[in-house]
């Protein structure tokens, strides 16, 4: 895997999301929204991709959007579907997710990144915009959630819920990658520093309520979760983000197990996939390729207390019931 690093500086560069359009309730973008006629393609190994399978979980869209899930670990051509049998998804009939993005343009030379959504009849890529995706299963497919689904993104708190976003976004989601894959010193530094600033004052925020904007769980926990999860499993020996464990911050580490016990996030979590996808796929962060056996994962399941702090996970809202056997997770803690 090549790691797109500025040569000056040092700084790892995310590459921007080339495919943008929107699946929407009126279809203005030419894309509307329809029960079973799209799929999301993710990796469970991948952050920004895992924001859409808990999501989708919360609001019962299972039955709607149906999930393919790229093995772990890439080639040369990035996610494929050889988890599936004779290496093909079942349903796309396509063994690379680049064809789904060729098919939307046959010219494309970018890279190839999940989450996808890629339209069933014709094959081709809609969308790899994460941070718009999620957003849009909230508020334009309403038509298809689940009786009793939360609203992860109420409204009324939608300004707060932005500014909380931006930034995680940019001081914790990217903050990792940009400590993992510096190639100077002084970029290591300054993700290393702006990571660390920033969990200190989550960590300030949430000692005294439950979650990050409102007393419901919205999508700015969903967005940090899906970093704070794999923090001590990759990010913290891998990335060198070893300032503390997540187990070591009393506040950010009983707020995770809080959020990894209710149904809909830890049983989207597949340690395994994480911990392969990282240390096999990274080769020039580790380039021996050996997977390490720890940490110890049965904390995950230990009493958090957060529940004394109040607050609704689900709002007026009910839990998600159990994930269909074919698409729960087997590599959790465990119980």
């Amino acid at each position: 895997m090549t790691i797109p690093t500025d040569p000056k500086t040092g700084e790892f560069r995310r590459s921007a999301n080339h495919f943008d359009a929107r699946i929407t309730a009126d279809g203005r973008d030419g894309w509307l929204v329809e029960a079973g006629r799209y799929r999301l393609v993710v990796s469970r190994a991948c952050p920004w991709a895992s924001r859409g399978l808990v999501v989708r979980r919360l609001l019962g869209l299972e039955a709607s959007l149906s999930v393919a899930v790229a093995d772990p670990i890439q080639d040369d051509k990035s996610w494929r579907f050889t988890l599936d049998p004779d290496g093909r998804d079942p349903v796309l009939g396509i063994g690379y997710l680049a064809e789904a993005y060729h098919a939307a343009d046959p010219h494309y030379m970018g890279g190839i990144s999940v989450p996808a959504i890629v339209d069933i009849p014709s094959k081709r890529l809609v969308s790899n915009d994460y941070p718009q995706i999620t957003l849009d299963f909230s508020t334009e497919w309403t038509s298809l959630h689940r009786a009793g689904a939360p609203d992860l993104y109420p409204e009324r708190l939608r300004d707060e819920i932005d500014v909380v976003n931006a930034g995680i976004f940019a001081d914790v989601n990217a903050a990792v990658y940009q400590a993992g894959f510096a190639t100077k010193q002084s970029a290591y530094d300054d993700a290393y520093t702006r990571l660390f600033a920033m969990l200190d004052a989550l960590s300030d925020r949430l000692e005294k309520q439950r979650y990050l904007v409102g007393d419901t769980i919205t999508e700015a926990d969903i967005r940090l979760f899906t970093t704070l999860v794999r923090f001590d499993a990759v990010y913290h020996g891998h990335f060198k983000c070893n300032r503390h464990k997540l187990a070591e911050m009393p506040v950010l580490w009983a707020y995770s197990r809080d959020l990894f016990q209710t149904p809909g996030f830890g049983d989207t979590v597949d340690f395994d996939h994480i911990k392969r996808h990282y240390y096999e796929v990274h080769e020039q962060v580790n380039p021996t390729r050996i997977v390490p056996r720890g940490p110890d994962l049965s904390g995950w399941t230990t009493p958090h207390h957060r529940d004394q702090l109040g607050g609704r996970p689900f709002g007026d809202g009910t839990p998600p019931g159990p994930p269909p056997d074919d698409e729960r997770s087997s590599h959790g803690p465990a119980a």
